[in-house]
């Protein structure tokens, strides 16, 4: 009979479990080379300037100092970049999840002729690269008078076929019972996806925001085109700006602005991140 073990990588007998070991410390390893740039940008970042690029380097300054960010800010207008990016970005995940969840729910539960052409074709628009939209949507926008607006920017990312997909894989999860009990009370059904479907749908939609809002705000070449004042510009845009211009050559303000814009996307992550882990291991691939 095989031994159980614990997750911690222990056998229930007290004995080790050492390729379950083995495996924690690759993932502590992998975790380690991913975070170590990351640590190295926000370290460097509070860095006086004399110890910026000193040899041999240094992990941790002898004097920590804001400088930089109180630079970054007094220089430039990081505030309102920030403003931009948060509104563009909520503005893009909320139409994402309308849509996605909307365009997902007939596909997963409504039979119809031409389902699975309809998914089909929402598939393969990821193989079509996003720049050749690029000069549609431009025209468009100018056309209908929208450009340099939050709306010019947000809208185009809102259209997500990976975010279809994912929750169309979701709703097909969901126990057909329920559904067939919440009809037979008289369910609609937009009260079936109100109801029952969207709260049982709470670790994917967690997923699809995530990788929306963090697309969005760090969202570079359809904002650069679209937005060309302060007054819409976001965080990646602002930034470019900024590295074009003198104060760039310091380099321990460059890794401030970066840590600057790094640190509202870790925030949404870390909140949502339980939510995301079962979304993306409770995703199934029924059909």
């Amino acid at each position: 009979m095989a031994v159980s073990w614990r997750k911690d990588g222990v056998y229930r007998d007290g004995s080790l479990n050492y390729g379950r070991l083995a495996l924690y410390a690759i993932m502590i390893f992998v975790a380690i080379i991913w975070g170590a740039p990351f640590i190295w940008m926000f370290v460097t970042s509070i860095k006086p300037d004399n110890e910026v690029f000193s040899y041999p380097p240094t992990w941790w300054p002898d004097e920590p100092t804001l400088e930089f960010y109180t630079r970054l800010f007094d220089s430039f207008p990081m505030l309102q970049w920030f403003r931009n990016s948060l509104i563009v970005a909520t503005i893009t995940t909320v139409l994402t999840l309308a849509t996605n969840i909307l365009a997902a729910y007939p596909l997963a539960r409504m039979r119809f002729r031409g389902r699975r052409i309809v998914l089909l074709i929402i598939l393969s628009t990821f193989l079509l690269p996003g720049e050749i939209l690029l000069v549609p949507l431009f025209l468009g926008m100018i056309k209908f008078k929208l450009a340099n607006t939050y709306f010019s920017i947000a809208v185009p990312a809102a259209a997500n076929a990976f975010g279809v997909f994912l929750m169309t894989q979701f709703f097909l999860s969901i126990p057909v019972e329920l559904e067939e009990a919440a009809r037979l009370d008289g369910c609609s059904r937009l009260g079936l996806l109100w109801r029952i479907f969207i709260p049982l749908s709470k670790p994917v939609i967690a997923t699809v925001a995530i990788f929306t809002f963090v697309r969005s705000w760090n969202d570079f070449f359809w904002p650069l085109i679209i937005s060309n004042t302060d007054a819409t510009r976001t965080v990646p845009v602002g930034l470019a700006v900024f590295v074009g211009r003198g104060l760039s050559m310091r380099f321990g303000v460059i890794m401030a602005s970066a840590a600057a814009a790094t640190i509202p996307a870790v925030i949404f992550f870390l909140l949502l991140q339980r939510y995301f882990v079962r979304g993306i291991s409770t995703t199934g691939l029924q059909g």
